[in-house]
């Protein structure tokens, strides 16, 4: 088989789908660079940085090398990874166990902020615990896109969301944490959500719960994403919104009744979440 033969054979197994977003999907939408099919036969190393795109690749058998920053993972089918085609990375197929991809290029609408989110909680490779809803969701981009379907932007946008949900919930697998840490945990958040209003500190769980509160406060972060604080704010911030709407109780009042001692706090850290004022909220949604 010679070269032109040998391309034209590559060409077949392999798929790749490159669009061009509209300006109303570059303002409003995720939207997708390119997506495609990467087959063992067209295994290759690929070297970048300074690319303006976000990927999410899924290793559909074989297996190979991801290296991005100071950080080099192995990678084998079941394994999928995202990250910022910015910064410096490779990923490269073994030569004795050559590999085949799906891939996704997109950008838009909050792509950093997930991407940003994603990094908070795990590193670039994660394995989701139902691996074909990642295969199916880039075969779809793959079909709408090469069908020019009507409303694709529409579609691959509401795909992609799909993608990130399944990569920022991927630590919901209970390969990930421990059973009884996870139960333990979601005790300590059922306890907040029904003291939020008492006067919580980080000692007082750890000593509720019998257990150290450095372990406490990593795990916990880890499996919820946020800190207990944020969390206890939160609860107090909701029930504050249902009595600003639904009481005609002063903010004083309803800062001591959400487990705040200073009524200036709660409308810092009211402001602070809603963007508005307790009284603009109250009046915007009685009105």
């Amino acid at each position: 088989m010679n070269d032109q033969q040998r391309s034209a054979f590559r060409n077949n197994l392999s798929k790749r789908i490159i669009t061009t977003p509209s300006p109303a999907a570059k303002n409003a939408f995720f939207y997708i660079q390119e997506t495609g099919i990467l087959k063992t036969e067209d295994a290759a190393v690929t070297q970048r940085k300074n690319l303006e795109s976000f990927l999410i690749v899924a290793v559909i058998s074989g297996s190979g090398v991801l290296s991005i920053g100071d950080d080099t993972f192995p990678l084998a089918m079941g394994d999928c990874f995202f990250i910022d085609c910015r910064k410096p990375h490779y990923y490269k197929s073994s030569e004795t166990d050559p590999w085949e991809l799906m891939w996704v290029h997109f950008n838009g609408a909050t792509s950093q902020q997930y991407y940003e989110y994603f990094l908070s909680q795990s590193r670039n490779v994660f394995r989701p615990a139902i691996f074909n809803k990642v295969v199916s969701c880039i075969g779809e981009l793959i079909r709408v896109n090469e069908e020019c379907a009507p409303n694709a932007e529409v579609i691959s946008s509401s795909l992609i969301v799909d993608l990130l949900t399944t990569a920022l919930t991927v630590s919901d697998s209970t390969e990930q944490y421990d059973t009884a840490l996870k139960q333990k945990l979601a005790s300590v958040n059922a306890f907040i959500e029904e003291h939020f209003s008492d006067d919580l500190s980080l000692e007082k769980l750890a000593n509720e719960f019998y257990i150290s509160k450095y372990y406490l406060t990593r795990e916990y972060k880890k499996i919820y994403g946020r800190t207990i604080f944020q969390h206890i704010i939160t609860c107090r911030i909701n029930y504050g919104k249902k009595l600003l709407r639904f009481s005609d109780k002063s903010v004083e009042e309803i800062a001591h009744l959400c487990g705040f001692n200073d009524q200036s706090y709660f409308a810092r850290q009211f402001k602070k979440t809603e963007n508005l004022t307790c009284f603009a909220y109250r009046k915007m949604w009685r009105d």
